[in-house]
């Protein structure tokens, strides 16, 4: 299984390092997964943190045919009104049945792109969508995060429940263990630990 990341500079690290890690190394899910940097040139980027990160394949050659899952994080690009080429991409896999899923500033490039119009999906604020002009405000959800069919959605101060949301739309953690999660790396339940535990040693 493989999920491609969208690199873009100033891209927030923070956003979806939880995905990343338990993706990548399946210890709660037992399905570990290629995680695939993609960008749209072969420079190395460089993140928000400061960390530099070289892509694997370039935008341009991203088939959702190839994928199961398409990460879209935050950076300054999207509040500058670009991503453009990334947003087109989430559409193609939207359109052929890939999930993906788009946190903070990656949402405002959906909006313009016409991609939030008609689906449930959150964000920072519904203000902050309602910048981007675009016509799903009704559909705006006051929710850390958001699944409509393919697309999972949340905002920068949700990164725990974005990681939680793919992981269920993905059907790679049952219920309690997704709250366990959420109620250690979120809530800091140290109680939940054990759960988690059992959910490693079954994965």
């Amino acid at each position: 299984m493989t999920a491609h990341l969208g690199i873009y500079d100033t891209l927030a690290d923070w956003e979806v390092g939880h995905l990343l890690a338990e993706l990548r190394t399946g210890r709660f899910t037992g399905t570990p997964w290629n995680v695939v940097t993609v960008a749209e040139s072969r420079e190395p980027i460089t993140t928000m943190g400061g960390l530099r990160i070289l892509p694997n394949l370039l935008l341009e050659d991203l088939d959702p045919a190839s994928s199961n899952l398409l990460i879209l994080p935050g950076a300054d690009m999207w509040d500058a009104g670009g991503g453009g080429a990334f947003a087109a991409a989430a559409a193609r896999f939207l359109d052929a049945g890939v999930p993906v899923a788009a946190i903070c500033g990656a949402t405002a490039g959906l909006a313009r792109a016409g991609l939030l119009d008609r689906r449930h999906h959150t964000s920072a604020a519904a203000e902050y969508l309602m910048a981007t002009g675009y016509a799903g405000a009704d559909h705006y959800v006051n929710e850390r995060a958001v699944v409509d069919g393919d697309l999972i959605t949340a905002g920068p101060q949700s990164p725990v429940q974005f990681a939680c949301a793919t992981l269920r739309r993905l059907s790679l953690m049952s219920e309690p263990s997704l709250q366990a999660y959420q109620d250690l790396f979120h809530g800091g339940d140290g109680t939940a630990f054990p759960v988690l535990m059992q959910a490693q040693r079954a994965a």
